[in-house]
C-alpha cells in the first residue's frame, strides 16, 4: 500500500544549481539527519517543475515495517520545518512525502543492486546507443555501471547518466491482473492505489 502526505505553501527549492534546477541530492542529504532521528530513511527526492512552481516529492522507508500514513505526516512536518529554517523564497510548490510504492523509484546504485532481476524503466540524461529511454531487467551492477537486458541484449550505462528510473511491478506475481481498458475480460483483483493526506500550509 502506498501512503503519502502533501503540504502546500509558498516555498521555492533552496538547493538550486547555476542552471536553476534543483540539486535533489543535496536536499536529500540535508533531510537525512532529521529523518534518521525518526528511524525513517530518505530514499530520494524528486523535483517536478509545474508552471511557476512544482512538486517536491520525498520518498521514505522504514526498515522493519511498512510505511504508514502517520510516518508520512510526521516526516512532512519535519521537512516543512526544515524548509522554513532555510528561509525559502517566493514561489509556491507542493511538498509530497510518500512510501516508494510498488513502482518504486531507483535513485542510487545500491537501489539497482538491491533489485537485480527486476524490470525497470529508465530515462537517461542523454541518448546512449541512440536511445534515451529503455525498459529491461536489471542484470548486473559493477561499480557505477548498471547493466540491463533490453530486448534480449545487454545495455550498460553509467549511474550518473540516469535521469529517472523506477521498477515495473510484476502484477501477475503480485496476484493482480488489471482489467482490460475496453471492458472485455475480468481482472483477478484491484491494483492498489496510492493514499495521501493533504495539508495546506499558509502562505508566507
Amino acid at each position: 500500500m502506498v501512503y503519502g502526505a502533501t503540504w502546500t505553501g509558498r516555498h521555492r527549492p533552496f538547493f538550486v544549481c547555476a542552471e536553476g534546477t534543483l540539486d535533489t541530492l543535496a536536499l536529500k542529504h540535508s533531510m537525512t539527519p532529521t529523518l534518521d532521528d525518526m528511524n525513517i530513511e530518505c530514499l530520494g527526492v524528486d523535483w517536478s517543475p509545474q508552471g511557476r512552481g512544482g512538486v517536491l516529492r520525498v520518498y521514505i522507508e522504514v526498515s522493519d515495517r511498512e510505511v504508514t500514513l502517520g510516518d508520512c505526516e510526521r516526516a512532512s512536518r519535519e521537512i516543512s520545518a526544515l524548509l522554513d529554517v532555510e528561509d525559502p523564497i517566493s514561489s509556491a510548490y507542493a511538498l509530497e512525502v510518500s512510501s516508494p510504492g510498488l513502482d518504486r523509484p531507483l535513485f542510487e546504485v545500491a537501489h539497482f543492486s538491491r533489485f537485480i532481476g527486476n524490470e525497470a524503466k529508465v530515462t537517461l540524461k542523454f541518448p546512449v546507443q541512440g536511445r534515451r529511454r529503455l525498459r529491461g531487467n536489471i542484470i548486473a551492477v559493477d561499480g557505477e555501471r548498471i547493466c540491463f537486458d533490453v530486448d534480449g541484449k545487454p545495455f550498460e550505462v553509467e549511474a550518473d547518466m540516469i535521469e529517472h528510473a523506477h521498477l515495473i511491478p510484476d502484477w501477475d506475481a503480485l496476484g493482480y491482473q488489471p482489467s482490460p481498458k475496453d471492458g472485455r475480460g475480468q481482472g483477478s483483483g484491484k491494483v492498489p492505489r496510492a493514499k495521501s493526506a493533504k495539508i495546506k500550509q499558509p502562505s508566507a
